[in-house]
């Protein structure tokens, strides 16, 4: 199965996270099949890059997000 989620990068106390289309067997920082966008809690424009063609191939494929990314889009208005 593969899920639409978060992988942790960036460096201690300074986080980036990359928005992946992952299998959900591959550890959360591991292999993933294609990286779809970027957040940054940290900065002024948090979600970056953002794939959204790509993003709605993948639940057309019957990819499902995490809770925590469905609740990200939602609180940035991104349409899918």
């Amino acid at each position: 199965m593969v899920k639409i989620r978060l992988a942790r990068g960036g460096r201690v106390h300074r986080p980036v996270y990359t928005i992946v289309a992952a299998d959900v067997r591959k550890a959360r920082d591991g292999r993933f099949l294609e990286k779809l966008g970027q957040y940054d809690p940290n900065s002024a424009k948090e979600l970056s890059g953002l794939k959204t063609e790509e993003i709605k191939t993948w639940l057309s494929k019957g990819a499902l997000m995490t809770d925590t990314v469905k609740s990200l889009f939602k609180k940035h208005k991104v349409q899918l």
